[in-house]
């Protein structure tokens, strides 16, 4: 069996992705991040416990595209277990940056933002516990939606922090991410215009000088209202709580087989006694209650997604980590909807990425305003 500092063989030398079918089927190519579940199809959740694992079933999510006529063109590379924010897998290696090298992909789900940036898929899923979807969609230059909490099933699909968990869609245009949903909850309904949204504007005095600038001009772009939203971590116990109920059993059976910086978070989160998540509990429904309280007469947060462009590769989660997670974490307590996408070129000529959130159940609206606000950016008129 591989040991932590072992490098288990993958079934590409691109980093992107750890198998694929034999022969992809005919349809709209897409990738699918190996923490979804695919029968007959080695799953391994980005960790050399499970280097030969292959499922019978397959993630509901997964199945939904494939039966709209989705063709799953390989599982993607990952932060191991998607517990971490730049996708250095020290078993199947680092998931390279297609319109950056040498910088960070994001995580965890980086493979999937990197196929849609290498033009190897045109749609993916990921999942987003902390950001997982959305950092790497900054980070490459993609788009990518969280959904509302529990809006798209997360059956099938290894959990990380079970109460913070969503699956949702990564695509090149908010309208493919937008036609992916459809698909995946039959329950959202799309908005064909968003109107005039009230919208309101947070957190970009705390960005890069040319992140800040092309953030604060969507939001000009919006006619969007300055705020003073509050970010969260008081909430963090209960996610640390969810992860160590996941990982309880088998980092005890398999701890040598864990990758050193994912090991060190487990072991803290396995410290995390119940009376310090019940508190996180109580924190996070006041926050539920604060956040309500400022967005009252708007529909719509703005903010950045990073406060920076892609970080060089070799910083290491545990230095990029709170920085990352700043701007993301936060609707992950909340279970809101939260969509990134490209708003311009920032520091090094790299995109920087805007953020729209809405309430929950709000998606249709946050994607229209997605998509109006993509148009203002390349300056062309909005479609429906």
């Amino acid at each position: 069996m591989p040991s932590r500092s072992s490098t288990c063989t993958t079934t590409d030398s691109d980093g992107i992705f750890l198998a694929r079918p034999e022969r992809a089927g005919d349809g709209i190519r897409l990738a699918v991040k190996d923490l979804l579940d695919t029968a007959g199809l080695v799953t391994t959740y980005g960790s050399a416990i499970f280097v030969d694992h292959v499922p019978t079933t397959t993630a509901e999510s997964v199945r939904r595209l494939e039966t709209a006529g989705y063709a799953n063109v390989g599982k993607t590379n990952l932060h191991e277990f998607a517990y971490g924010i730049t996708s250095e897998n020290p078993h199947f290696g680092t998931v390279p940056n297609p319109i950056a090298p040498g910088r960070i992909a994001g995580g965890s789900s980086g493979g999937s933002a990197a196929a849609l940036a290498a033009g190897l898929a045109d749609a993916a899923l990921g999942t987003d516990s902390g950001g997982s979807i959305r950092i790497p969609a900054a980070c490459c230059g993609i788009v990518g939606f969280k959904p509302t909490f529990d809006l798209v099933p997360t059956d099938g699909c290894f959990p990380l922090a079970p109460s913070f968990d969503h699956v949702g869609p990564m695509a090149r245009s908010v309208e493919e991410c937008e036609a992916m949903l459809r698909v995946l909850a039959p329950s959202f309904a799309s908005v064909p215009e968003p109107g005039t949204p009230r919208v309101a504007v947070a957190w970009t005095e705390d960005a890069d000088p040319l992140v800040r600038s092309r953030v604060e001009e969507a939001a000009t772009a919006l006619g969007a209202t300055p705020v003073d939203f509050p970010p969260n971590t008081d909430t963090y116990a209960l996610f640390t709580h969810d992860v160590a109920e996941v990982h309880r059993e088998l980092y005890a059976e398999n701890a040598e087989l864990y990758g050193e910086d994912v090991a060190v978070k487990v072991e803290r989160c396995l410290t995390i006694t119940e009376a310090e998540a019940n508190r996180a509990r109580g924190a996070r429904e006041r926050y539920r209650e604060a956040a309500e309280s400022v967005l009252s007469g708007f529909d719509l947060l703005l903010t950045p997604t990073l406060s920076s462009v892609a970080p060089p590769v070799g910083i290491g989660d545990a230095a990029l980590r709170e920085e990352m997670i700043r701007f993301t974490y936060s609707f992950n307590a909340l279970g809101w909807p939260a969509l990134a996408l490209p708003c311009g070129a920032a520091e090094d000529g790299l995109p920087a990425s805007a953020q729209l959130v809405g309430r929950p159940g709000e998606d249709g609206l946050v994607l229209a305003a997605g998509r109006l606000l993509a148009s203002l950016v390349r300056g062309t008129p909005t479609s429906a």
